[in-house]
Formats: structure tokens, C-alpha cells, sequence
């Protein structure tokens, strides 16, 4: 006897200005599962997922541990060069600077923006692979604002899996918390290093407008 599949249930509501990001329906956690892709975030006050493949870049998962709301972020520096390297640490006026503010402050203006509050939030960061050959390590670059990103802030980091060479994908579930990392058996992924080169091309050719203020 040829049981029929189990049709999944509908998915949950998007909060307004999410609309736009694919999800589909994961059978291994049973959920639905929203994919976003470098320079997107998404937040979610359902038990749903949120993913993404990293390389070089960094994605910030933040969630209120008292409402469970929270989401991720997928975002790279645009310094690619030791002299470019050194912009970021010259305070806001920075590009590079400001594209990491830009990734982080828009993700948690929209947590608290839904209710969420800033004394309850916790991180977990993810990413910084070393997978661009020939050029300098974007990753260590990307892993360095984050984390100065974060004490600036005074946000509690409960965790991270950050550096090394490995292509991640990681999957985030803001309403508990949890986390599931899966470094890729790929050294240099062709597909994740051209997609992030193509995106630093696009952040030196787009520069971020106008400034974003937390809460």
C-alpha cells in the first residue's frame, strides 16, 4: 500500500516588508523555512526557520529571548584590499563601516520595531570563511567588525561559529534559539566565492544612503 505524502500546512504570516523572501517547507525540522541571500535580513515572529549559505560574509542571528521574536542577517564589508581594510576602523565615515551598520541596525530596528526589547536580546553569529582565493582574507575583516560591532553595542554573543575555511549553511530558529550549522565539504566553493565577489562588486558600485539610528 503507497501511503500519499502528508501535505504541509500553510505557512505562517510574514511580518509587513517580508513578504518578498522565499519560503518553502523543510521536512527535516518540520517548519517552513525562510532563505535569504547576501545583503538581505529577515524577522519573524513565528516558529518558523531562517537560512542561509556563507562564505566570507557574516550572518547575525538575533533574537528577545522573552518574546521570541527575532531573525538573521546576511552581510559582507566591502573592503577587499589591505588599504581598504584599514577604512573601517576609521569610524562611521567608513563605507565599509557603514554597510556593517547598515546589516546590523536594520535587523534589530525591525525586532524591536515588532516588540522586541534591546535588554533582552542575545546574538549568535556565524561565517568569516576563508574561501576567496587570491585576495585577502574578507572573512577575519568581516569577523573583526561584527564582534567590535557587538561590544560597541554591549549585545550579549551566547555563541558563534565563525573563521576557519569552510563554507557554512546555517539555519536559525529565532522563536527558541536554535542554531544548526553545516560546514560544507567544498575548500573553495565556486558557486558561494562567485556569488560573493559579484556582491562586493555591487557594494563598491551602490554605496549605502543616508544613516540608520537605533532605537
Amino acid at each position: 500500500m503507497i501511503t500519499a505524502p502528508i501535505k504541509p500546512p500553510p505557512p505562517p504570516p510574514t511580518l509587513p516588508g517580508f513578504e518578498h523572501v522565499r519560503r518553502s517547507w523543510n521536512n527535516n525540522y518540520q517548519a517552513y523555512a525562510a532563505r535569504i541571500l547576501p545583503g538581505e535580513y529577515y524577522v519573524t515572529r513565528s516558529d518558523e526557520g531562517v537560512y542561509t549559505t556563507l562564505g566570507s560574509c557574516i550572518s547575525a542571528c538575533i533574537r528577545d529571548t522573552v518574546q521570541g521574536i527575532g531573525g538573521m542577517n546576511h552581510f559582507m564589508l566591502p573592503a577587499t584590499s589591505a588599504s581598504e581594510a584599514d577604512a573601517w576602523k576609521a569610524a562611521s565615515q567608513s563605507s565599509a563601516t557603514r554597510y556593517g551598520n547598515y546589516a546590523m541596525e536594520h535587523l534589530i530596528n525591525e525586532i524591536m520595531r515588532n516588540g522586541g526589547k534591546r535588554q533582552n536580546l542575545e546574538v549568535k553569529i556565524f561565517g568569516g570563511g576563508r574561501i576567496l582565493e587570491n585576495m585577502s582574507d574578507v572573512g577575519q575583516r568581516n569577523i573583526a567588525f561584527v564582534r567590535d560591532y557587538l561590544r560597541v553595542e554591549n549585545l550579549q554573543v551566547v555563541s558563534e561559529d565563525v573563521g576557519s575555511i569552510y563554507p557554512r549553511m546555517v539555519v536559525y530558529f529565532p522563536a527558541s534559539g536554535r542554531a544548526r550549522v553545516k560546514r560544507l565539504r567544498s575548500l573553495h566553493n565556486n558557486t558561494i566565492a562567485s556569488q560573493e565577489i559579484s556582491y562586493i562588486d555591487m557594494l563598491k558600485a551602490k554605496p549605502v544612503s543616508g544613516d540608520i539610528e537605533l532605537f
